[in-house]
């Protein structure tokens, strides 16, 4: 009697992996994405103490949420669509290295999307991986 090779395959069924469970859909997918786009405009549109930010933008936002709104659904792990939606458009970096960034703006646009994490009811755990990653980016993205 001789011994199988321990590559041969077997009838056995192969263990299924967990499935994955990607930050877009902790946050509830697309929709999940918008609220949290559309609570930070609003908030950054509405506060006092974020007119820095504010104003690097134009007066209409609209572009501004649909193209945050398309790159955070790839950046979670969600559809790709940002260049598809966006032809032409640069890297997130490169895409803001015209505005005159500084630790105002910064602060500002960490505190408009930290509240908007807590009211678009994104998950707790996530909230804190998400700031985290977007303190770093913003420290990137500085200018001054």
């Amino acid at each position: 009697m001789t011994d199988a090779p321990t590559d041969a395959p077997t009838d056995a069924p192969a263990a299924s992996a967990a499935p994955v469970v990607t930050p877009f859909e902790l946050m509830g997918g697309e929709a999940g994405v918008r609220r949290l786009v559309d609570a930070f405009y609003d908030l950054m549109d509405s506060d006092p103490d974020a007119q820095g930010v504010r104003g690097l933008h134009g007066e209409d936002l609209s572009v501004s949420r649909d193209r945050l709104a398309d790159w955070l659904s790839g950046w979670l792990g969600g559809p790709q669509v940002f260049h598809a939606r966006h032809p032409g458009r640069p890297c997130l970096m490169s895409a803001h290295h015209a505005f005159d960034i500084g630790p105002l703006e910064t602060r500002q646009w960490l505190s408009c999307m930290r509240r908007a994490l807590k009211d678009s009811g994104a998950p707790h755990p996530l909230q804190g991986a998400m700031l985290l990653a977007f303190g770093r980016m913003s420290q990137g993205m500085r200018r001054r």
